[in-house]
């Protein structure tokens, strides 16, 4: 609980933040972080809408916009964080999603005060220079721009003081919960897996470096597997790598040893030697492979590149905590365990993969907490 009196939970796994605050009234309500494969978007309800929200009815449905199918349901005293996400491709569902809602309405509590009577939202990403023009036409508003890093350091900042269980790590299929020691906060190297990768090393409210990165990402992930499975969607992408078996397609130090372990330099026999190395001593053609077992094999590729050179940066800092982010990672079992299993691997079990369970929206999160007289700079702060 903070100076201004706020408080925020979080169930594992869902798509809301609740918020309690004496004066919900002083919230923005919507926030965007339009990136180059995803828009997210942050918007907070609070008792002021709640009727009017009832009178409009739920969120559009699910296969109308691709977006969380969310009641909204107020507390008493206090508002509630709802997030949703759209393909970047997609933009007029996302617009027609904020006219449905009338969220470009809602939130401007103090634009008059402040903005000079300008309906201004707060967005992070490089579309949103791309696509003002095209907000402005559609729903009358000025995006007001803000750092893309400064948003992945605040929004990572916030989750980690203000929601708990938030920070979790992943292995061998369990999930257990970290606790956050505010005081012992920093540093930390914070890795946001969007279409690429940023590594960020973190030393305190609006203090960070981004110290390397990576152009193999999500959108490796997607863009490769599109070309090599035909699937439309990210999630679809995903959702066929549960179903894959990487073993038929990536060559393993098994595969070079007969079987044996290269115990020598500390190598199993299931250990990868070479992801998608059996494609070349195999005459096979595309067609040939299995899509599941393709996308399985990108994803343990992509994932463990990302592990490796994440603790690589930590090593260079000394850093013992990483944090991923990103919507790269969603929650997905497979992902966080090879995550977690290359960072163990590397450093020998001495820094540890943790992740956050609202990895995709920091940037989002981090433009809304930009807003000015938002109730959160007991958090901004420290």
């Amino acid at each position: 609980m903070g100076e201004n009196g706020i408080q925020a939970t979080s169930e594992k796994r869902d798509s809301k933040i609740v918020m309690q605050k004496s004066s919900v009234d002083e919230f923005s309500h919507l926030a965007l972080d339009i990136g180059g494969s995803l828009i997210k978007l942050v918007y907070l309800s609070s008792n002021n809408n709640c009727a009017a929200d009832d009178e409009e009815g739920k969120s559009p449905p699910k296969e109308d916009l691709g977006v969380p199918n969310d009641d909204i349901n107020c507390p008493v005293l206090g508002g509630k964080l709802h997030f949703a996400k759209f393909e970047t491709t997609k933009i007029n569902d996302c617009l027609e999603f904020i006219l449905s809602k009338q969220l470009h309405r809602h939130g401007n509590w103090h634009q008059e005060a402040v903005f000079n009577d300008k309906n201004i939202i707060k967005a992070t990403g490089g579309g949103a220079y791309k696509f003002a023009d095209l907000f402005k036409e559609k729903l009358g508003v000025n995006l007001d721009k803000v750092d893309e890093m400064n948003c992945l350091v605040a929004g990572s900042n916030f989750l980690l003081k203000a929601v708990h269980p938030e920070a979790f790590s992943y292995m061998d299929g369990k999930e257990e919960d970290v606790q956050i020691d505010h005081n012992d906060l920093y540093p930390y190297l914070l890795v946001n897996i969007g279409s690429g990768v940023s590594m960020i090393k973190v030393d305190g409210n609006g203090k960070f470096e981004r110290v390397s990165g990576t152009s193999v990402g999500g959108g490796t992930f997607w863009g490769l597997g599109r070309l090599l499975t035909k699937c439309k969607s990210f999630d679809e992408l995903l959702e066929l790598s549960h179903c894959g078996n990487n073993r038929v397609i990536d060559m393993l130090v098994g595969d070079i040893y007969g079987g044996m372990d290269y115990s020598k330099i500390g190598l199993t026999s299931t250990t990868i030697a070479c992801s998608f190395g059996k494609a070349i001593s195999e005459n096979k053609e595309l067609e040939d492979y299995r899509p599941e077992d393709i996308s399985r094999s990108l994803l343990r590729m992509i994932s463990n590149n990302i592990g490796q050179i994440s603790y690589l940066n930590a090593l260079r800092f000394g850093l013992k905590r990483i944090f991923f982010g990103g919507f790269f990672i969603r929650g997905h079992a497979y992902t966080m365990d090879t995550i977690a299993v290359a960072v163990n691997f590397w450093s020998k079990g001495e820094a540890k993969a943790m992740f956050l369970r609202h990895e995709g929206f920091l940037g989002a999160l981090g433009a809304f907490v930009s807003y000015e007289n938002h109730g959160l700079d007991d958090l901004k702060a420290n």
